[in-house]
Order: C-alpha cells, then sequence, then structure tokens
C-alpha cells in the first residue's frame, strides 16, 4: 500500500487550475481551423513552409549576402532589430551592424496596445506567413491598427527572410523610444546552444558600443544608440527570465502599479518570471491540516496565538512562515510594524510547474494597486522592476507552462 501526504485541494476540492485548459483550447484552435480551412490565405500559404526546415548555421549565412538591406540609421519611424547573442557576442552583418529592419515610417499613441499584441505573436515564428494573409483582405481597412499590425508581420517575414531562420527569439519587455520620434522592437535569443556558429559574423558586445559611441551624439541618443548602451543589461534579463526556482515553498509578494497605458506588476531583476519572493521551505505542499490553520487566520499577528503545540504541522509552517515574512518584508523595504496590515491570500496556492508552490502576501486592499499621481508608501529596494501585466504572464508561463502558453498565443 501507498501513503499519499494529504493536501490543500482536500480541503474545499478545488480542481487544479489548468486541468481541462488543454482541452479547451485544442478544441477552440480546432474550430477556428476549420472555419479557415476553405479560406483562400489558409491555401495560399500552405506551400511556402514545407521547404524552410533548414539548419539555423547554414540559414545565417544570409547575413553575408550583399542585397541584404538592413537599416543602418533610424531617420524616424517604428523599427524591429532581433538580437542573436553568444555569451558576450553579438551576431552583425557585413557592415558590423546588428540586423535592423523598418516596421513604418511613425507609430502612433497606441503603441503599446499593438507592442503587446506583437509579444504574443512572437509565439507563433512559423505561423507568420498564415497570420498575414489572413490580415491582407483588412489592409484596405480604415483602422490604424490592423494596418500597422500587418507591418509588423512583414517587417517579421522580412528579418525572417534576410535572416534565414523563422525563429527571432523572445521579446524585450518594452519598445525602446528616443526624442527623435523613433521607437525599437527588439527581440532576443540566446544561441549558446546552437552547434555550428563558427562560420557567422560575431563581434564582441564592447566593441560594438564601442563603434557606435564614436558615431552617435551622447545629448540625443537614438533608440539604437539607447539599445547598444544598455545590452548587457538586456542580455541579462533574458537570461534570467527564463531561470526556474528550485522545488519549495515560497512566499510571494503581490504588488502592482497602473498608468494611463497599462497595469504594471513588481518582479525581481534576478528572477522575473514570478514575483517578488522568499523561500519558505524545500517541501512545496501544503497539507490539509496547514490550509485549515492559514483559512483560520483573520490577520498576520493572530498566528502568533494559534497554535501552541510545537510538534504540530501549522507550529511548523508557522515559524517557517514568519521567519519568511520577515525576510520578504525587509527586502521589500516594508517596516516591520506594519506587517499586521498585510494579508495572507488563502483562496489558493499557486502552483507552478508541478514542483514549485506560491502563497502570496496582500498589502492592504487600497494599496495593492498604486494608481498614477499616488505615492507607494513602501518603495522596494534596489533590484526590482516592474513588467507590463500581459507581458509578465507571457514570460511566466513560458518559463513553467510553455506548452500552454504556445497554444494560447
Amino acid at each position: 500500500s501507498y501513503f499519499y501526504p494529504s493536501g490543500w485541494r482536500d480541503v474545499d476540492s478545488q480542481v487544479p487550475r489548468q486541468r481541462g485548459q488543454k482541452e479547451a483550447l485544442d478544441q477552440l484552435l480546432g474550430q477556428i481551423k476549420e472555419a479557415h480551412r476553405n479560406c483562400v490565405c489558409h491555401e495560399q500559404c500552405k506551400a511556402p513552409t514545407q521547404g524552410r526546415k533548414h539548419s539555423v548555421s547554414k540559414s545565417l549565412r544570409h547575413l553575408f549576402q550583399p542585397n541584404s538591406k538592413f537599416v543602418k540609421s533610424l531617420k524616424r519611424g517604428l523599427y524591429l532589430t532581433s538580437i542573436f547573442y553568444r555569451d558576450d557576442n553579438v551576431l552583425v552583418t557585413p557592415e558590423d551592424q546588428i540586423p535592423i529592419v523598418e516596421v513604418e515610417d511613425s507609430y502612433s499613441s497606441t503603441l503599446m496596445q499593438d507592442f503587446l499584441w506583437f509579444t504574443k505573436v512572437s509565439f507563433l515564428w512559423d505561423e507568420i506567413s498564415w497570420l498575414q494573409q489572413c490580415l491582407s483582405p483588412s489592409q484596405s481597412s480604415c483602422s490604424c491598427t490592423l494596418q500597422t499590425r500587418l507591418k509588423m508581420l512583414q517587417a517579421v517575414s522580412q528579418l525572417q527572410g534576410m535572416l534565414g531562420t523563422q525563429d527571432l527569439g523572445h521579446v524585450y519587455f518594452e519598445p525602446i523610444k528616443d526624442k527623435h520620434g523613433n521607437a525599437l522592437l527588439v527581440l532576443l535569443k540566446d544561441m549558446s546552444t546552437c552547434p555550428n556558429l563558427d562560420s557567422v559574423r560575431w563581434t564582441q558586445l564592447c566593441k560594438l558600443q564601442l563603434q557606435r559611441k564614436s558615431v552617435s551624439s551622447p545629448e540625443e541618443p537614438t533608440a539604437l544608440d539607447m539599445l547598444l548602451i544598455t545590452l548587457h543589461e538586456k542580455l541579462a534579463y533574458h537570461r534570467r527570465s527564463r531561470k526556474l526556482l528550485s522545488p519549495g515553498l515560497y512566499l510571494g509578494y503581490l504588488k502592482l502599479c497602473t498608468s494611463v497605458e497599462q497595469i504594471r506588476v513588481l518582479v525581481p531583476q534576478k528572477l522575473p518570471n514570478v514575483l517578488c519572493h522568499t523561500k519558505i521551505r524545500n517541501n512545496s505542499n501544503v497539507s490539509r491540516e496547514e490550509w485549515q490553520w492559514l483559512q483560520a487566520l483573520t490577520s498576520l499577528e493572530e498566528s502568533l496565538e494559534m497554535d501552541s503545540d510545537v510538534q504540530s504541522a501549522p507550529h511548523r509552517l508557522l515559524h517557517d512562515l514568519r521567519g519568511a515574512i520577515k525576510d520578504l518584508m525587509a527586502h521589500i523595504n516594508v517596516p516591520g510594524n506594519q506587517v499586521q496590515d498585510f494579508r495572507i491570500y488563502s483562496q489558493e496556492v499557486l502552483e507552478f510547474g508541478g514542483k514549485v508552490s506560491f502563497l502570496l502576501l496582500l498589502p492592504p486592499s487600497d494599496e495593492v494597486c498604486t494608481a498614477p499621481g499616488q505615492n507607494n508608501p513602501y518603495s522596494p529596494r534596489s533590484g526590482f522592476l516592474t513588467l507590463p501585466l500581459q507581458f509578465f504572464e507571457l514570460v511566466h508561463f513560458n518559463a513553467y507552462c510553455p506548452s500552454f502558453i504556445g497554444q494560447y498565443c
């Protein structure tokens, strides 16, 4: 016979969040494909995708063709670049430039919404031709949004053709804008695990930065200048965004802030695919007894009096949780005497990838989300950044449930 430890779901018979999601998405995708089965655009884009399977190293030879028309300088408009990197080396064109193509000669005030749409497209590199064909009938529409998005797809297709590979990498979490009217969308791709890349043109990032510094204006840097100046940080972000937490139970901190355009979420720079956190213990399972105790809490102060049996599971969790709260409060720069105003989210335990689980620590209800112009009563120390909420969702699921987010997008 086998012994299975109790779990928090035993208390109220909650089913896992992701149960049935894959099947529901499969059904939805099937309906969409069926609707497009007899569509002209679907037939047109079947053929071109068949002969494209070739090695990355072989296909990147296109970088050496003289007729590859990459943009050398930004003149005003919306641009797209894909940074292929290996350690501190960056793939460049024969002119020692990073590959950039123009999307359009201006951008609108809705750029952020178009950008968030584009981040989802980045999970569908193999479907760009099909998406282009489906949007083409809308090109004559008066919708500026549809026209911009079609141009984004055209720029992606152009970049794929010029680089000779479909996978252009992951989107950096915000466009780079300058005072000259330029906006640059940045894609990042780690080539460290790709073999046989010695025949393509690499240059050290520091060398590329020095070359650019000699021709740029420090007073009025372009978006390209700003990209190269901060590229070390962006590459570090990209590496960290794919790292996973070690198995265990964690205490996470939910803090949001809003602007006119979006909601953003506070995350640690060292691991931007999860909320700010500290580890409670190595065992990720929360038992039925522990969960009943947590749900009975009405305040964090009350937890000090709730269990006197030092051998009980709730008491051990209490001991670990108090230490975690103290560490997390210090980390996010919240005074210890304010802990009584914070709450433990007791509707569910968040579970990531089967081996990582989170209890959520919430600020007072009127401070969960900071509005524009509102002072944040708790200013975290260095080592944090805020990601657009939709982007955080993509980065998180790409790390912990890549098959789901690929389907969803």
